[in-house]
């Protein structure tokens, strides 16, 4: 695909939100594409109550092997962050794939709690002062605002350690030994993703910003994590490498749609809804997929990813269907 040019040349911040406005007002592209999309890309299982049963699950698992809230400052902002509330994707995904590959979800259980903490201690960093300055998370105040920065960053930072606290606990398996594990979550967590995604974020603050570097910028930021999840589920149900590779593409594709969404619910949806500051992307300059596209051609990215996610699993069959409808929900999320 041909980078495109800088939107914010063609279209200020004003003109997306004027424009998302008329089309509010008359039925315009962006609601009939919506409508459209999710008329299209249903879904027969109650993919909800799987992810709130995963998501219970997850919940407990980390109440149990993180330190007690009571015992220190530093544990209540742990304690904070990561019982906020939020979606739990990541571990969801996890949890699934080990069930996708054979296994049992009680194996891939450290996985999904480790990548969970790495997330929540990414969210905590994001927020703070010298990056995206957020008041609010997941319909709270933000770590910084409520334990101070100082705090904020060392609660961050011992999420980042005790992740790899837990994931010792994962067995290993005929094909992949503890190494693999850990190579794998420090790899995505790391500067060649994660870490350098967020920095690539930064850099393009209110400067020209091609489709091409915004796809790199969030393959790092958001993509990384989302496969890792899946690959380390997939990982502790000792999978096939066909199966592996699957899922690996089918995370990236579905981490970039996830992006999508979540920056044309930037400028949509009110900031009730949200849990976070709307508009915030536009306010600081970032560069997003509405800005680089417009919202027509955002919404119909969003569903390209989202069918070239659902194409990847293909080699695992019916035993892909949760995972597909997933993808699914994802794209039909209001928050």
């Amino acid at each position: 695909m041909d980078p495109l040019p800088d939107p914010r040349m063609a279209i200020g911040s004003g003109d997306i939100r004027k424009d998302h406005a008329r089309q509010k007002r008359g039925r315009g592209v962006l609601s009939f594409n919506l409508c459209r999309i999710r008329g299209t890309l249903g879904f027969s299982m109650n993919i909800p109550s799987r992810i709130a049963s995963l998501h219970k699950k997850v919940d407990l698992a980390l109440g149990r092997w993180l330190p007690d809230s009571k015992t220190a400052t530093i544990h209540r902002a742990m304690h904070y962050s990561l019982f906020a509330g939020g979606k739990r994707m990541r571990p969801v995904l996890c949890l699934a794939a080990a069930e996708a590959c054979g296994g049992r979800w009680q194996a891939a259980l450290p996985a999904a709690c480790a990548v969970e903490c790495i997330h929540t201690y990414s969210l905590i960093h994001d927020d703070l002062p010298c990056m995206d300055d957020d008041d609010f998370r997941r319909g709270r105040l933000t770590s910084h605002k409520v334990f101070g920065e100082g705090v904020a960053v060392l609660a961050g930072d011992a999420l980042l350690t005790v992740a790899f606290e837990i994931l010792a606990r994962t067995k290993e398996t005929a094909r992949y030994r503890s190494q693999a594990f850990f190579l794998d979550l420090a790899k995505a967590a790391g500067s060649a993703y994660l870490i350098g995604g967020q920095v690539a974020d930064l850099e393009a603050e209110n400067k020209k910003t091609t489709l091409r570097e915004l796809m790199n910028i969030h393959r790092g930021k958001t993509s990384a994590m989302i496969a890792v999840s899946l690959r380390l589920g997939a990982m502790s149900a000792n999978a096939t490498a066909r199966d592996l590779k699957a899922l690996t593409e089918f995370g990236e594709n579905l981490g970039l749609a996830f992006q999508v969404i979540d920056d044309i619910l930037d400028v949509t949806q009110s900031s009730e809804k949200l849990g976070k500051s709307a508009g915030k992307d536009v306010a600081s300059g970032k560069a997003t997929f509405p800005s680089v596209l417009g919202m027509e051609k955002s919404v119909n990215e969003a569903a390209k990813f989202t069918a070239s996610a659902r194409k990847a699993l293909k080699p695992l069959g019916e035993r892909g269907a949760f995972l597909a409808g997933l993808a699914d929900h994802l794209l039909n999320r209001e928050n």
